[in-house]
């Protein structure tokens, strides 16, 4: 039994702060006091109350069974993440759609344009093949025909000095796990729609992709994986604007 209150104690530090939680934090959260939390982490507390156990596993969402007997610090950030979850992790993204495309006379993939109008729409028809089929087509010297491509409206001034009313060209996204840190993606979500940010992926942590814009004055953000429905991997823009100058 001592070997699986060691994990007990082990698992309430590494969760905490695989969490960057102070003790204070998760008191709160929990309605544990401070003393009883430093206690129970540091093993002076050899029978935890069953209530903690019950307050601990809920906050966590893992089964009491595995606090105790498994020990979290061995496992990858991909096991920790299916015990909270209870479920598997796709960080591919691949299971949630196929991605529809058209082809020309040649029969070589089209590119299609998503102009603004079409902007709110496009979460509803990114996977129907008919509204994809409506959407305009564009081509450009220098991009690559083997792969899927379109272009997409940039509104806002989050992304200086990519200015407002500019057009992303960007590449499909097959696979989310190849996404690493500070990679200019536009991201369609189920609720925000259309979004052009730098992507940190996170989904091996937490299930979840922090963007965050090129301008300072915005503050970066979250969002979960299940609310993801494609992501498009930045190759370029077009603008009718000059980028604004460096102050020297």
């Amino acid at each position: 039994m001592d070997q699986f209150l060691f994990h007990w104690a082990g698992n309430l530090r590494f969760l905490r702060q695989r969490k960057s939680l102070t003790r204070q934090q998760l008191s709160d959260a929990t309605g544990i006091k401070i003393s009883r939390l430093a206690a129970q982490e540091t093993g002076k507390t050899r029978n935890p109350k069953m209530e903690d156990q019950v307050r601990i596993s809920t906050y966590y969402n893992i089964s009491i069974d595995h606090l105790i007997r498994t020990d979290l610090t061995t496992l990858t950030d991909e096991q920790v993440y299916e015990l909270e979850t209870a479920g598997p992790l796709d960080i591919t993204g691949k299971h949630i759609r196929v991605l529809p495309i058209t082809v020309n006379s040649n029969n070589e993939e089209n590119m299609e344009f998503i102009p603004l109008k079409a902007q709110a729409g496009y979460t509803q028809g990114f996977n129907d093949p008919e509204f994809i089929a409506a959407l305009p087509k564009f081509t450009l010297p220098g991009l690559p025909r083997e792969k899927t491509i379109r272009m997409f409206p940039v509104s806002g001034d989050s992304m200086l000095p990519i200015a407002d009313g500019s057009h992303i060209i960007a590449q499909y996204v097959d696979d989310w796990s190849l996404i690493k840190k500070d990679v200019p993606c536009v991201v369609v979500l189920k609720e925000d729609g259309i979004v052009f940010k730098l992507v940190d992926n996170t989904m091996k942590m937490d299930g979840t992709l922090r963007l965050h814009s090129l301008n300072p004055l915005f503050e970066p953000f979250r969002v979960n994986a299940s609310e993801v429905l494609e992501i498009w991997k930045f190759i370029g823009y077009v603008s009718k604007e000059m980028p604004v100058a460096i102050a020297s």
